[in-house]
């Protein structure tokens, strides 16, 4: 018989699933949820252990409509062998972008969602994140480094960290965006994708995104300029303005990225799409396909936004990072021509107008970091006063804003206005680094 002579009634959400690999592309192996499963294809894996269920082969071809019920029952998704499947034609790999792109399209049908509720707080969760930060930042740079040197990737060991920041994100999205802002310009590539894959996890759990869907998203913002390990450093560390010749060279990033992941074991075809669009602007004018609005996938859409900002709030060659409010200005002006305007309104939206890492000045003259939003007072963060009214360094104590809390003159705190750390001798990866965060926690 198909099935196995026992009692299978098991909630297919309560059943341990084995790790996804959805991140294995061959010509042979294709994703396919079970919803679009048909009579006629060969199941080759299953989304759980072949021993969690009543099935007594593992790989079977779907006879009748009873196998084809069981699998539905248990499964969310499948993988079926293209070469075994019966009166059904598949795309090859080289033109599969179409189920990824179909399934990222649905990411945006959503964007009104409202943000699910932190599992914990900052106080609770930096020390975890700051483990997770570091040693994601290791594999980051690994993977740059493999690159460089035209060594084959594995989506699955990068997907297992992003995964691990994404469970740290539904946690405490600031303890991460904090750490975004400690930034140094000499590890610039590196940090920059490991930001734009952590800020693109914390806008994909703002938009209340499938766990599945935000791993992927991350997973796409890792790895999105990876081709640029094959461009020549005297080209992509240049400080003057790049010329015609080097400018294409360039540009040959996305397309070298592409190939890159391609190449590549256990890839989605989503995270070798957005590698190859993320430069592509919503009215066609970007490269290298030009191509327009619908013909860019959400997870693209998403990731060039997020690279705009983290490009611009970073300092880099000769030019100095922009404060966030500037940065959100200039997105907010390139909506609609270059990026999509529904995804940079949901951005600032999750950023807030203070972000964690942020460094203001209250309205009596005191400098503070931001530390942690009040979600239904995003207006009056928690903040660490790091500077009296004459800019001095006073011992650091944390202010709670939505509290009312009061200055020496009786008036409340309030923020004036972001600055950038620079402008005022501000070193907010020092500070970080002496514990100022956690002892500010335990003194409150």
């Amino acid at each position: 018989m198909f099935f196995k002579k026992l009692k299978f009634t098991r909630d297919k959400k309560a059943t341990e699933k084995t790790a996804p690999s959805q991140f294995f592309t061959s010509s042979e192996k294709l994703y396919i949820p079970v919803s679009q499963l048909t009579l006629g294809m060969y199941i080759v894996e299953l989304d759980r252990s072949w021993l969690d269920t009543p099935f007594m082969f593992q790989g079977f071809e779907l006879q009748n409509q009873a196998q084809l019920r069981a699998v539905k029952n248990i499964c969310d998704y499948v993988y079926i062998d293209t070469t075994k499947s019966k009166r059904h034609q598949f795309e090859p790999i080289a033109n599969q972008n179409k189920p990824a792109h179909v399934s990222a399209s649905k990411l945006l049908n959503n964007i009104h969602n409202t943000p699910p509720l932190k599992l914990g707080t900052f106080e609770q969760e930096i020390t975890r994140a700051e483990t997770i930060y570091k040693q994601t930042e290791t594999l980051v740079s690994s993977i740059m480094k493999t690159a460089a040197k035209g060594g084959s990737l594995d989506g699955w060991v990068a997907q297992k960290a992003v995964l691990e920041c994404m469970n740290s994100v539904l946690h405490s999205p600031d303890a991460m965006l904090w750490l975004t802002q400690l930034k140094d310009k000499d590890e610039y590539t590196a940090q920059h994708s490991l930001n734009v894959c952590l800020l693109s996890i914390v806008l994909g759990r703002h938009m209340d995104l499938p766990h599945d869907s935000i791993v992927t998203l991350g997973l796409c913002g890792m790895l999105h300029d990876i081709g640029k390990m094959r461009i020549p450093l005297e080209i992509l560390k240049k400080q003057l303005p790049l010329n015609e010749e080097e400018q294409r060279v360039m540009e040959s990033h996305t397309l070298l990225g592409y190939e890159l992941l391609k190449s590549g074991e256990n890839m989605p075809t989503s995270v070798m799409e957005t590698a190859l669009t993320h430069h592509e602007h919503v009215d066609g004018t970007g490269y290298p396909r030009h191509l327009k609005q619908a013909a860019i996938s959400d997870f693209t859409k998403i990731v060039a936004v997020v690279n705009a900002y983290d490009d611009m709030t970073s300092n880099r060659n000769n030019r100095n990072s922009l404060p966030h409010l500037e940065a959100t200005q200039i997105l907010t002006n390139l909506a609609g021509s270059h990026l999509d305007r529904h995804v940079v309104i949901k951005f600032i939206e999750t950023l807030g107008v203070y972000p964690p890492g942020s460094v203001v000045v209250m309205t009596n003259g005191e400098v503070a970091i931001v530390v942690e939003i009040n979600e239904h007072a995003k207006l009056r963060p928690k903040v660490i006063i790091i500077l009296d009214e004459e800019k001095n360094p006073v011992a650091e104590r944390m202010v709670d804003l939505s509290t009312l809390v009061t200055d020496k003159k009786g008036n409340p705190y309030t923020i004036k206005n972001v600055i950038r750390p620079e402008d005022w001798h501000i070193d907010t990866k020092k500070y970080y680094q002496s514990g100022f965060v956690q002892k500010s926690f335990v003194a409150k």
